[in-house]
């Protein structure tokens, strides 16, 4: 059996030894964790996505509406591209293209229908129909 006394010819001088707890004895790693638990924190990452500034600017001036089922669709869309390893994705939701950093879980920008001719999408390695 080991009581767990410090060496004497390890402590430096002027340092007074600490004293281990007793076994049975409650340590500090027992005290209760403040803050989220860590499975609430990869959650709250890992669900939904994240729209840049420059995104929420071309929903704004196109007239692009995102219901709940729309964002649903584009989750589940970056979800599949992240799932397969993709990087830049473009996830196409009803006809509008989202351009999502997946790693990042941002929507970079977004392309009505209507727009969709004047565009040519590049820096992307999949593309997801959700």
């Amino acid at each position: 059996m080991s009581l767990n006394v410090p060496n004497a010819a390890l402590v430096p001088p002027g340092v007074a030894p600490v004293a281990q707890p007793a076994p049975g004895q409650a340590t500090r790693r027992d005290a209760p964790i403040q803050g989220p638990s860590f499975s609430d924190v990869l959650r709250s990452r890992t669900q939904g996505v994240e729209f840049s500034r420059h995104a929420l600017q071309r929903l704004e001036r196109r007239g692009i509406e995102l219901g709940e089922q729309t964002l649903a669709r584009l989750t589940d869309g970056v979800d599949r591209a992240a799932g397969k390893g993709s990087r830049e994705s473009v996830v196409f939701v009803d006809g509008t293209a989202f351009v999502v950093s997946v790693r990042n879980r941002t929507v970079i920008t977004a392309v009505d229908p209507e727009h969709m001719r004047e565009h040519v999408f590049t820096n992307i390695d999949s593309a997801v129909i959700a």
